[in-house]
């Protein structure tokens, strides 16, 4: 566990020297947010409704876009080439780095949900099912798009060939955590969504970081 240690202090170390890069995926996903009650207007119920899809979308583009600097940063200065000679263990790394992706987008993410779902006019018992469906939504997200962007390594392009492949396999959680959210509104429960969106991050957990690996040795061949 050494090198997953490692591997997150060290990208934490230079996210914490370019904080305009970790700023404009939190400024992105609050801006999105915000302008959506301005342009519907103030009508409360029209604004429950659109609520769950505004924010899970809007996580999921702010996600997106940081998912391009996962890798791309090392590769240009040889650094990933070096962490994957290395005699630690490649997999613990490259979850190092991903578990750092989701300290930076996903869990700023997580904490300014309640406080943008108020301008929809969302409940208590709703904000939590929020907060619970994003907790459990965007490590799969941060974990699916490292394998995304490991295969799109180097490639010129790489931005836009990454959200058409990353968006597909983005669905089923955007599906399952809207839902959750929709399901708490509505009055009903939100535990088989909630269920659900567990079970694909132990899955992407389970998978996900030796996926992004072999992605990478062959970007790096």
């Amino acid at each position: 566990m050494n090198a997953l240690a490692v591997s997150l202090r060290r990208d934490l170390r230079l996210a914490a020297r370019r904080p305009a890069e970790v700023a404009t995926s939190l400024v992105f996903f609050v801006v999105v947010v915000s302008l959506f009650p301005l342009g519907i207007g103030p009508e409360m119920a029209l604004l429950q409704r659109v609520a769950p899809g505004v924010i899970w979308v809007a996580a999921l583009l702010a996600t997106l876009l940081g998912l391009p600097r996962l890798f791309a940063a090392d590769h240009a200065d040889g650094t990933l080439e070096q962490l994957m000679l290395s005699p630690q263990s490649q997999l613990l790394l490259v979850a190092g780095k991903v578990l750092a992706h989701w300290l930076l987008c996903g869990l700023p993410l997580v904490l300014l949900a309640p406080l943008l779902g108020l301008q929809f006019n969302l409940s208590g018992e709703v904000l939590l099912v929020l907060v619970l469906a994003l907790l459990l939504g965007t490590p799969v997200l941060s974990l699916v798009g490292a394998i995304g962007a490991a295969l799109t390594l180097g490639v010129r392009g790489g931005g836009a060939l990454l959200a058409l492949l990353m968006l597909p396999l983005f669905v089923p959680t955007l599906v399952f955590g809207s839902g959750a959210v929709e399901a708490s509104a509505a009055g009903l429960g939100a535990g088989p969504q909630l269920s659900l969106l567990g079970a694909l991050l132990i899955v992407t957990l389970l998978f996900a970081p030796w996926a992004a690996t072999a992605a990478l040795r062959i970007a790096l061949d």
